[in-house]
């Protein structure tokens, strides 16, 4: 990364107190490259280095480092150097900051904040967390229907700097209501004497300040925006979220849906920054629950007991057993997830992924159940491991493996689904429950054809 290039050099020019070396090498990065470095250096240079950034993209570089970092930063500056950061700050990337920190810590902050911002921080905060309300931002520009292109541009001109985005300008009534959302190129290529409701055409779409953070995702993905207005049950345009917030929110999603799939407690915080007891516990309890669960696979292994003293060749294939049911369950179950995730797939589709699943599973199943088969019978040519029914052996491995196949697949894409249905997230039924869960309803599969297979021969 451009931080671990970087950073040993200012920590050079740091011991050498040069300075503005420092400033010089920053002022030649993006913000997004500053704050990539500020990030990866010592705790406690990160300060010293932020201070020498120029005060005119201090701000921005801020908005670009995780809230640790920033709550680092902000209790090393000045109440003076603070005070005009937190104000100069975007109210999403500073909403965002204050619900990191603690309680008193957001009450000393708050103070340093001009009445109007404070305002709006208080009222940002007092949304649900997880909701719109917390993401969206107040700083856009409105206009009135009535203003022509000309006005619109001056005001665009005069008011545009302190605005989140100018890809769109908000028209609204004189209440503040929303009544549409119009593209900057509309105005840019229009004729000057041309008024705004001449160019709007009242068809927008609009997320409610109650929306869950799910909601905005979607409505983004569907319908290819780069922001979207926020309002009030009354159509009060109150604000707007922006799509770097929603990529923010994907990233949050998508790596707890993997952390869920790989059978653990999705973490609070990122890998390095969660403490070693939250760690421990976050993986004990799921690998408690899958080791209590292989516990019946010793039970079910105890029911076939007398089976297996008949006919010892049956336990070679175990591991065989296992690993197949446990990988094609594993498959059809992230699959699922990851189709119920991108919206492919819903649970009124339930009747048709069971008929796939079924499809697949038996194919799957004969492709593996025919590589076994033949295995054990070309073996047996050169040895006599397998002893003299070792057609018959092959012929119960195949078709166990082709039942356990099938119950596996069916297993990993129906479950997820259920837990959908109940309401639960179905990145909870990870690969490694699955595999469980097959693991123990395998062995009953297989030993249950066994039996049916090799009896009157070596059981």
């Amino acid at each position: 990364m451009l931080g671990n290039l970087i950073g040993p050099e200012i920590n050079e020019l740091i011991e050498t107190r040069n300075f503005s070396a420092i400033r010089h090498l920053l002022e030649t990065l993006p913000a997004a490259d500053q704050g990539e470095i500020i990030s990866e250096l010592p705790e406690e240079i990160q300060a010293i280095v932020f201070r020498l950034l120029p005060q005119t993209n201090a701000t921005e570089v801020l908005e670009y480092l995780g809230p640790e970092e920033q709550e680092r930063i902000i209790r090393n500056l000045g109440n003076e150097e603070a005070a005009r950061i937190l104000n100069d700050m975007s109210s999403d990337d500073r909403t965002a900051l204050l619900e990191e920190l603690p309680p008193a810590v957001v009450t000393q902050l708050l103070t340093l904040l001009s009445p109007k911002e404070q305002q709006i921080a208080r009222t940002l905060l007092g949304y649900p967390e997880g909701s719109v309300g917390r993401l969206m931002t107040t700083e856009f520009l409105t206009v009135r229907p009535e203003w022509t292109v000309g006005e619109t541009l001056d005001y665009i001109r005069a008011h545009g700097r302190d605005s989140e985005t100018l890809n769109v300008i908000y028209v609204t009534d004189h209440a503040g209501g929303l009544i549409d959302d119009v593209h900057i190129r509309e105005f840019l290529l229009s004729p000057l004497g041309t008024t705004v409701a001449d160019i709007h055409d009242n068809r927008f779409i609009a997320l409610r300040v109650s929306d869950s953070a799910d909601v905005a995702l979607s409505l983004f993905k569907k319908y290819d925006r780069a922001s979207l207005p926020v309002v009030d049950s009354r159509d009060t345009l109150l604000g707007i979220v922006t799509v770097d917030d929603m990529l923010d929110i994907q990233d949050e999603a998508t790596t707890e849906d993997i952390q869920k799939i790989g059978g653990m407690e999705a973490l609070d915080t990122p890998y390095m920054e969660t403490p070693m007891l939250q760690m421990i516990r976050k993986r004990a309890v799921w690998l408690i629950v899958l080791f209590v669960g292989e516990m019946f696979t010793a039970t079910a292994m105890g029911f076939f007991e007398h089976e297996l003293e008949k006919a010892v060749v049956l336990s070679l294939f175990i591991p065989l057993i296992i690993s197949s049911g446990g990988n094609s369950g594993s498959q059809a179950s992230t699959l699922i997830i990851r189709a119920l995730a991108l919206g492919e797939i819903s649970l009124h589709d339930w009747w048709r992924i069971m008929a796939k699943e079924i499809v697949a599973g038996l194919a799957l199943g004969a492709i593996l159940g025919t590589i076994g088969f033949t295995r054990i019978v070309a073996w047996s040519q050169f040895s006599s491991t397998y002893g003299p029914h070792y057609f018959l052996v092959a012929a119960a491995v195949a078709i166990s493996i082709v039942g356990v196949v099938l119950w596996g697949t069916l297993s990993g894409s129906m479950l997820p689904l259920i837990l959908r249905r109940f309401g639960l997230d179905p990145a909870t039924s990870s690969a490694p429950f699955v595999a469980t869960l097959v693991d123990v309803t395998g062995l009953v599969i297989y030993f249950s054809t066994a039996v049916l297979i090799l009896r009157g021969t070596v059981m």
